[in-house]
């Protein structure tokens, strides 16, 4: 009746626990933490057939992790295509402004 109580992955915590930190503190960092551990989190639970749990806990630090990296991305474009759009109306007015 005693089930044996299998252990849950430090990777996938550690994964989870990034992709939170992720979005609380230290966007790109803690982002790159948890896509990289709880890749290595699912493989590793893979590798050890059901002797090890946690594979939830690596899957929402990895999506976690990417969505916060997608958004980062997302407004890092932002800006340059902005700016640099701002910059080229600028330059634009100008030399049409001049002439």
């Amino acid at each position: 009746m005693n089930m044996p109580v299998r252990p849950t992955s430090g990777l996938a915590v550690t994964s989870l626990v990034a992709g939170i930190l992720g979005w609380i503190m230290l966007p790109v960092l803690a982002s790159l933490v948890a896509v990289v551990t709880g890749h290595m989190a699912r493989s590793e639970i893979r590798r050890a057939n059901g002797a090890i749990e946690g594979d939830g806990m690596a899957l929402a630090g990895l999506i976690l992790g990417w969505i916060n990296l997608g958004l980062v991305v997302a407004v890092i474009l932002f800006f340059v295509l902005f700016l640099g759009g701002l910059a080229a109306l600028a330059a634009f007015l100008g030399v049409a402004g001049s002439a």
